[in-house]
């Protein structure tokens, strides 16, 4: 049951090995000596010789003689019922330890932002559960920054994250996908439909884009300002699927991934402006922190993105 243990004193001091007190259970439990050998894979003599030093150590008779096998005295079912709790905790913490190893049991912790998540993550995380389904899966939503503070801080095991970050000492960083900013706007814009605009156009329109605590916002208005171009935004959503529900009610020229916005600009509620100057495209990235060690779990959610990715 139990693997090696290692010496330790007693609680008194006077016994310093547990294999005493494993010997001791399985004779207590199986009320033969000769049985708690068989269980132990060892002699009955050795059996007997583990008993004698142990009630030598704590100077008291645990067994008497039966006339099958050996009863506990009353000193030994006082010691047996605590001896007992430990031995079914080791075993059982050998088990719960097992069944995380075989992937039975146990968590990962992963943060992503909603775009990361919903056009990245989501189908390898549908892939896990359907070959891992006893495994728990914590998702932290929040933007890149926040993520890699969690990375860094061990609250996480690895995040899914967008570029332009800042560079976090000790961070890995591997980019798994590429992604595109685009401006695009419904029916009441579509003067603009087209057209190639200078991105100084931008100025006039009334934008709808995130809220300044995003990679995706921080990364535009760089870009636009590098550009002689200041955005004076008439809303700012926490979501990038807000966004694009504002610009099919014609509220504004909204700026998303192109993903969030896919579906309209395919059946045409939605159309994306065209400008003289091509916006760089971004990434996703997977981070991890090598100083954070790793669960079973985690590690084979990571090794299935590599091998999804063909690493």
């Amino acid at each position: 049951m139990w693997m090696g243990l290692p010496e330790c004193d007693g609680v008194t001091g006077t016994v310093n090995n547990l294999e005493y007190y494993k010997v001791f259970y399985h004779a207590a439990r199986a009320g033969s000596l000769t049985v708690a050998a068989g269980e132990l894979n060892i002699s009955q003599p050795a059996v007997s010789q583990s008993v004698k030093q142990l009630e030598a150590a704590l100077s008291v008779k645990l067994f008497t003689r039966a006339s099958k096998g050996v009863r506990l005295t009353a000193e030994g079912e006082l010691l047996y019922g605590y001896v007992a709790k430990g031995c079914e905790q080791i075993a059982l913490g050998e088990q719960k330890l097992e069944q995380m190893l075989n992937l039975e049991l146990g968590e990962i912790h992963i943060g992503a932002s909603d775009m990361t998540l919903q056009f990245y993550l989501l189908p390898y995380l549908e892939q896990f559960h359907e070959k891992y389904p006893k495994i728990k899966v914590v998702v932290s939503n929040a933007p890149t920054p926040e993520t890699l503070g969690s990375l860094q801080e061990g609250k996480i095991d690895f995040g899914v994250v967008s570029t332009p970050f800042e560079n976090r000492n000790g961070l890995e960083t591997t980019i798994v996908r590429e992604i595109e900013d685009v401006f695009v706007a419904g029916r009441k814009f579509i003067q603009y439909k087209n057209r190639m605009l200078d991105l100084q156009e931008l100025e006039k329109m009334p934008i709808i884009c995130l809220e300044g605590l995003t990679s995706a916002r921080s990364y535009m208005d760089a870009f636009l300002r590098h550009n002689n171009v200041m955005l004076g935004p008439e809303f700012e959503l926490a979501t990038s699927d807000m966004i694009v529900q504002f610009a099919l009610r014609n509220l504004g020229v909204g700026c998303v991934v192109r993903d969030f916005a896919r579906e309209y600009l395919e059946d045409g509620r939605l159309f994306e402006l065209r400008f003289n100057r091509i916006i760089p495209k971004r990434h996703i990235c997977v981070a991890t922190n090598p100083r954070n060690p790793l669960s079973a779990a985690a590690r084979n959610m990571l090794a299935l993105l590599q091998e999804m990715r063909g690493l």
